[in-house]
C-alpha cells in the first residue's frame, strides 16, 4: 500500500526546512482512516489539489514504516514518514490520471484532494509503476525506498548478525555526531561473506557518491598510511578475511567518511569500536561497545580478564595525546576513551539514532571496579558493570554533546596515528568503525565557528534554507576523499 498525504502549498512551505534538516515528518491521522496492514509503506506528499495547484505536483517522498502509527488520543494516532527525500523530477500527479487504469482515477482524485489517504494494494501498483515511467531517477528512487522500509532484520541467533548490529550502531553513533541523520543507513541487506562489515549491505541511495569496497590493503589517506609500505612498516599482517567498506555521507555542508574494518572472522570478533575524527582539530575519541541484556533487571556485565585486558589497551590508546598547548586544545578530561555498555531492545525495528547505554570514561571505570557498589556479594563475589551498580553515567544525548563541542578526546593525533589505531585495533579483534569528520558548512571551520554552529538558535534551518537556494548541488565537491583507492 502506498500513503498519499495532501498538504496545501503554504503548509509545505512552513515545514520545507525541517524536512531538509531532519529528513522525517510526523502527522496526527484518525485511527479509523489507517490500515490493518502493518507492512511498511512507501509515502508521498503531494501539493493539495486546489485552484492555484491543479496540477498537484508531488514533492517529497518517504517511507511510514509503522501504518498504525503512535495512538495519541482516543480517535487519533501520530505517523511518522522516515527516509524523506524530494522528488528528482518535476512530476504532475493529476496528469497522472491518466497513466492509470480508469477504475483507480477516481480513488487518486479523491486522494489528492484530500489530507491523508491510504491506496490498497492494487491501486498503489499502479500508481507506482505509473511513477516509475516518468523518469529512471525517480524509478530507482522508489526502489530504494521500496528497500529501506523493510531492512533486513538481525537475528540474535546468529554470531554474524549480533556483529553487524554492534558495527551498525557504532557507524550510526558517528553519524550522530557528525550531524547525518542516521536514517542513511536503513537500506539494508545482510551480506553473502558473514565476515563482511556492516556497510557490505548498504544500499546507495540513487545520487549519492555510493559504497566503495576495497581490500584493506589498498585502503589509503592522503600520504598512503594504508599502502602495502604503511603496513609493513608498522608490522601488520593481512589475511583473506581483512576486509574495508567505505561510504562517504554528505548532508547540510557535514562531508563524513566512514570505514568499516574487520580483520578476524565473526566468531572471533571481541566487540565493535568507533574511532571518531575531527580532522580540524587533529582529534579523537574511541568508542567500545560492550551488549548487555535487554531486559531490565539483567543490564549488566560481568568483568572479566578479558574487560581488564582490553582498558590496559585502552590506556595505551590514552596515551597517543598530547597535553593541550592552546585554550581549544583544552578537554575536559585526559582520557579520550570510553566503554559503551549498550542493549537492543527487543522489540525494535529501526530505531531514530544509536542504541541505548550509558557511556563510561575508561578512568571512572577503574573507579568503578574498586568500589563496593559493583560488588553486590562482596569483594570475592564477582564483579558487576551496569545498570542498577552505576548511578552516574553519560548517555547518547550527552556523550555526543560532548564529541561535538571538542570537550573530549584527544590532542594533536594526525592522520597517521589514527591509521595505525584503527588497524591494530581490527588485529585486537575488534570490528571497527572509522568515522571522519571532514568539513562542515565552511570547509576552513575553526574551533571558534565550530563552537558557533552547534550553539547558534536555528543553525541547521539557516543552513537549509541555503542549500535549498543553491541547488541542485553537485555532490562531488572536488575535495580527494581520506579513504580512497
Amino acid at each position: 500500500m502506498v500513503y498519499v498525504i495532501a498538504l496545501s502549498a503554504r503548509e509545505l512551505e512552513r515545514i520545507d526546512t525541517d524536512l531538509r534538516v531532519k529528513q522525517s515528518f510526523t502527522k496526527t491521522v484518525a485511527v479509523a482512516a489507517l490500515p490493518d496492514d502493518r507492512t511498511p509503506q512507501i509515502t508521498l506528499l503531494v501539493t493539495r489539489s486546489s485552484a492555484d495547484h491543479a496540477s498537484c505536483p508531488l514533492v517529497w517522498l518517504g517511507v511510514v514504516r509503522r501504518p498504525r502509527g503512535e495512538k495519541v488520543a482516543a480517535v487519533d494516532a501520530r505517523i511518522t514518514v522516515d527516509l524523506v527525500r524530494e522528488c528528482p523530477v518535476p512530476v504532475q500527479m493529476r496528469p497522472l490520471l491518466n497513466e492509470v487504469p480508469p477504475h483507480a482515477r477516481p480513488i487518486l482524485a479523491s486522494a489528492l484532494s484530500g489530507e491523508v489517504a491510504v491506496l490498497n494494494d492494487e491501486h498503489s501498483t499502479h500508481v507506482l509503476s505509473a511513477l516509475s515511467r516518468q523518469h529512471d531517477l525517480l524509478h530507482r528512487m522508489l526502489e530504494f525506498l521500496g528497500t529501506a522500509a523493510e531492512p533486513d532484520p538481525f537475528d540474535a541467533r546468529r554470531d554474524e548478525d549480533l556483529a553487524w548490529q554492534e558495527q551498525h550502531d557504532m557507524t550510526r553513533l558517528g553519524l550522530s555526531i557528525g550531524n547525518i541523520p542516521p536514517s542513511r543507513l536503513a537500506a539494508w541487506r545482510r551480506p553473502n561473506n558473514p565476515d563482511a562489515p556492516f556497510l557490505a549491505g548498504l544500499i546507495s541511495e540513487p545520487y549519492e557518491q555510493g559504497l566503495i569496497e576495497h581490500d584493506a590493503r589498498h585502503l589509503g589517506f592522503d600520504t598512503d598510511v594504508f599502502t602495502e609500505a604503511g603496513w609493513a612498516s608498522e608490522g601488520l599482517t593481512t589475511g583473506a578475511s581483512f576486509r574495508c567498506d567505505i561510504h562517504v555521507f554528505e548532508h547540510l555542508g557535514s562531508r563524513i567518511e566512514v570505514a568499516n574494518i574487520n580483520a578476524t572472522p565473526v566468531e572471533a570478533r571481541l566487540g565493535a569500536d568507533l574511532i571518531y575524527y575531527h580532522e580540524a582539530t587533529q582529534s579523537f575519541v574511541l568508542v567500545q561497545a560492550k551488549r548487555v541484556s535487554p531486559t531490565a533487571d539483567t543490564r549488566w556485565i560481568y568483568v572479566d580478564d578479558r574487560l581488564l585486558g582490553q582498558l590496559d589497551r585502552l590506556d595505551q590508546v590514552a596515551a597517543l595525546s598530547r597535553p593541550p598547548h592552546a585554550p581549544h586544545e583544552w578537554r575536559l578530561g585526559t582520557d579520550p576513551c570510553f566503554v559503551k555498555l549498550a542493549y537492543w531492545p527487543m522489540d525494535e525495528i529501526v530505531a531514530p539514532g544509536p542504541a541505548p547505554g550509558m557511556y563510561l570514561p575508561v578512568p571512572y571505570v577503574r573507579m568503578l571496579l574498586g568500589d563496593e557498589a559493583t560488588h553486590p556479594h562482596g569483594f570475592n563475589g564477582g564483579i558487576r558493570l551496569g545498570y542498577g551498580y552505576v548511578d552516574r553515567y553519560l548517555g547518547n544525548t550527552e556523550f555526543t554533546a560532548l564529541v561535538k563541542n571538542g570537550l573530549v578526546g584527544t590532542v594533536g593525533t594526525t592522520l597517521d596515528d589514527l591509521r595505525t589505531l584503527g588497524m591494530r585495533r581490527a588485529e585486537e579483534g575488534m570490528a571497527v568503525s572509522l568515522v571522519v569528520e571532514r568539513a562542515t558548512a565552511s570547509p576552513r571551520e575553526t574551533v571558534k565557528e565550530r563552537h558557533k554552529r552547534n550553539h547558534a538558535r536555528g543553525y541547521d534551518k539557516n543552513l537549509a534554507k541555503k542549500v535549498r537556494r543553491t541547488q541542485p548541488q553537485d555532490p562531488g565537491d572536488g575535495q580527494e576523499p581520506l579513504f580512497g583507492p
